[in-house]
């Protein structure tokens, strides 16, 4: 069949040519209130860490002392924070999160000495759009606290009464919930959480009168935890580390000229001896963190200019300026500002920095480390020293072909040792050089391992001059076994094996390191405030077996009320020197961190106040120290808990009820016998996780801390703390 094809040149034009469609104009209209809201919170709250910034900006404003953040799931799930500034009043919470209220500013003209993080008020009204909002607070002198939840700006329910802590907590579930582009786009990226660390370690290294802490929902540790201090370069160390602080050098800049600009600019840059794939720059000006990628760009072409192999810098600067000479409201998120005269800032800073660099350049410390033989290899060396008078001489020996190739881990031939030029031990422990490096690995593990006080510095010093060199040597170099019984564990040190009281080595490490921390504790906070009296009585009432009429209980009230007295006019000290926390009322809210990664068996807590009370000398300065030491280091050693250990005989004491025999008299069983449905199930748990945890705890927290920083005794040779088997 033939098809005949039209040729195109023949088709009618008009019909190629497309009829326009006549349409209206599309009408404007005012969009719907919420609409705009959840349009603009999207602006403001771009992110988890958005809220976290706008939340610690309000904490800082509310002139808090400490911060707290607690986040889920990146953020989306939940996110907490709580200070303890100066709360919120009973009558703003029903405007609080309304759009565009603040108590930042009154008029326009006010942001020319702004001078509060937060202005517009539009932070948590933004939340509530895009995340359900949840406010507790309480303000100085009120009874109780109140709380109250939001949604879409408008509070839902009339606040209610609930027990609070000194400031305020704001809590943000489900963020992005009505959002379900951006919550997908921010599951399927990379967790927002430690976007969110990192911004709280820039606000501690600036705000160092300031505590922050955030951790993870769930877990026992702390990411970041920093404490107030005086010192910058200390919370830099604190929170970024020792090998960034030890590469730092502090940069000034001023300026005075009111025709070209008027600033001052203080911060840290690091030196040529600090090594980074990635810039870390943290930039404030005037309190407030920002960015400023000009300056950022000038400081980056400054080092890949001075320092070889274009090294990435580690940068903090806080820039003040008269608050008329900077424009905050420039930005949504006020992550940038717009600053008066900034290209002659920016050059006067890039201009100091490359002074300073080029002045620290002339020289680059390296760190050394002399090697010190082993007594295995000196061995030897001596032998073959005497068995070969003529190895000084200009021929060289023939190597073993054994001793070429490590063939035994356990050969100090085969050990880098060997193959090093080694000075005789006599010489190194005459070296001041050796003693310096040893002092800094000390520091490097301890960094807070200093004291002022002159009765501290001889407490520590009597702790050196007692030390007992061959136990140190098996501390230092021993294999944990495992637990011989509650008490002891065993060990192994060369040949030899051990049994080691780890009641008594605990006890003696927490003594040692509560003297080392002395004044710099990081700090436990208690949920609920414990009173002083009723663990007192608690504490009593354990130590006395005897509780006969009302006689022996007025007593006991009466030595209690007295130590709780004694105890909160000694308050203040015992929270500047050992992070123990009683309030005016006599309640413990707060306990130290004596040992990372270990918290002591809160059990004891009573045994531990009552031990404040009766067993310190308050009157010896001395003495009151070594005392109160030595009662923290009791309280935190690794007793057994106080539920008998299940395994073994212990099993029989959580048997709900003892079984009798056909003949009527008790049926004593072992362990094995006993019957599970007598056994109580619950209390069984509890002691079993106890006893787990703590021979964990011996294990990877105990020995490992002692290897670091135990310096046993001489009176440990002789009393039983160790055992040669």
């Amino acid at each position: 069949m033939d098809f005949e094809i039209e040729n195109p040149d023949q088709m009618d034009v008009e019909e190629l040519v497309p009829k326009p469609i006549h349409r209206e104009p599309p009408r404007i209209h005012r969009l719907d209130e919420a609409v705009v809201n959840r349009i603009a919170a999207g602006e403001v709250i771009q992110r988890p860490v958005s809220a976290v910034k706008e939340l610690l900006e309000n904490s800082i404003d509310a002139d808090s002392s400490s911060i707290s953040v607690l986040v889920k799931d990146g953020g989306l799930k939940l996110i907490q924070v709580s200070d303890d500034g100066h709360g919120i009043r009973y009558e703003d919470l029903p405007i609080l999160c309304e759009r565009h209220t603040t108590s930042k500013l009154s008029k326009f003209e006010d942001l020319l000495s702004i001078k509060s993080m937060g202005f517009r008020g539009e932070a948590l009204a933004s939340m509530t759009y895009v995340g359900h909002v949840t406010v507790t607070t309480i303000t100085k002198g009120q009874l109780h606290g109140y709380r109250a939840t939001y949604k879409d700006g408008v509070m839902e329910h009339e606040p209610k009464a609930c027990a609070a802590v000194k400031g305020t907590q704001i809590m943000i579930e489900n963020l992005f919930y009505n959002m379900s582009a951006r919550r997908k786009t921010l599951q399927n990226s990379a967790d927002d959480y430690p976007k969110i660390v990192d911004l709280i370690c820039r606000f501690a290294i600036h705000h160092i009168t300031v505590n922050f802490s955030c951790r993870k929902h769930g877990a026992a540790r702390a990411d970041v935890h920093s404490v107030a201090t005086s010192s910058r370069l200390d919370a830099i160390r604190s929170v970024y580390g020792v090998s960034v602080a030890q590469n730092l050098m502090e940069v000034e800049v001023s300026e005075d000229d009111p025709s070209s600009s008027i600033f001052e600019m203080d911060g840290f840059i690091s030196n040529s001896n600090y090594i980074a794939k990635k810039i870390t720059m943290v930039l404030f000006i005037n309190d407030r963190l920002v960015e400023c990628g000009a300056l950022k760009r000038a400081i980056e072409i400054v080092y890949a200019a001075t320092l070889p192999k274009a090294s990435k810098p580690f940068i903090y600067m806080s820039i003040k300026l008269p608050p008329e000479h900077i424009d905050v409201n420039v930005h949504p998120t006020k992550r940038e500002v717009s600053l008066l005269n900034q290209e002659v800032i920016v050059e006067k800073i890039q201009s100091a920095i490359e002074s300073k660099l080029r002045n620290s350049n002339e020289s680059r410390t390296f760190q050394e480390q002399r090697v010190d033989p082993s007594p295995s290899v000196s061995i030897s060396m001596s032998k073959e020293s005497s068995s070969h008078p003529s190895s000084s001489g200009s021929k060289s020996q023939k190597v073993p072909v054994q001793k070429m190739v490590r063939t035994d881990s356990q050969d100090p031939a085969g050990r880098l040792h060997a193959y090093l030029q080694v000075t005789p031990s006599s010489q190194l422990q005459g070296s001041s050089r050796l003693a310096s490096i040893r002092s800094a690995i000390r520091q490097r593990r301890n960094p807070r391992e200093t004291a002022d006080l002159t009765s501290i510095q001889e407490l520590i010093r009597e702790i050196d001059s007692s030390c007992h060199s061959e136990l140190l040597d098996i501390v230092r170099n021993c294999s944990y076994i495992g637990m011989a019984d509650d008490v002891f564990a065993l060990l192994q040190h060369n040949t030899h094996l051990y049994l080691a009281n780890v009641v008594n080595l605990s006890k003696e490490l927490m003594y040692q390191q509560v003297l080392r921390r002395f004044a710099h504790f990081s700090a436990i906070q208690l949920s609920d405030p414990a009173p002083l009296p009723e663990l007192i009585m608690l504490a009593l009432k354990e130590e006395e077996l005897n509780t006969e009429g009302n006689e022996n209980d007025d007593l006991k009230e009466k030595i209690a009320e007295m130590n709780t007295e004694m105890i909160k006019q000694k308050a203040e000290m015992l929270e500047e020197y050992f992070g123990i926390h009683i309030d005016p009322n006599g309640n413990l809210s707060r306990l130290p961190i004596v040992l990372d990664q270990y918290t002591p068996d809160m059990d004891r807590v009573p045994e531990f106040v009552l031990c404040l009370g009766n067993d310190v000398n308050w009157d010896d300065e001395k003495i009151c120290f070594q005392t109160i030491a030595a009662a923290i280091g009791n309280f935190y050693a690794f007793h057994p808990p106080l539920l008998p250990n299940p395994s073994g005989d212990g099993m029989q004491f959580y048997q709900s009820a003892p079984s009798r025999s056909p003949e009527g008299g008790d049926a004593s069983k072992s362990a094995d016998d006993v019957n599970k449905d007598e056994v109580e199930h619950e209390l069984l748990l509890e002691a079993e996780s106890a006893w787990a945890q703590r021979d964990w705890s011996i294990q990877h927290v105990l020995f490992p801390s002692m290897r670091l920083f135990l310096k046993p005794p001489t009176s440990m040779a002789t009393n039983g703390t160790f055992v040669k088997v």
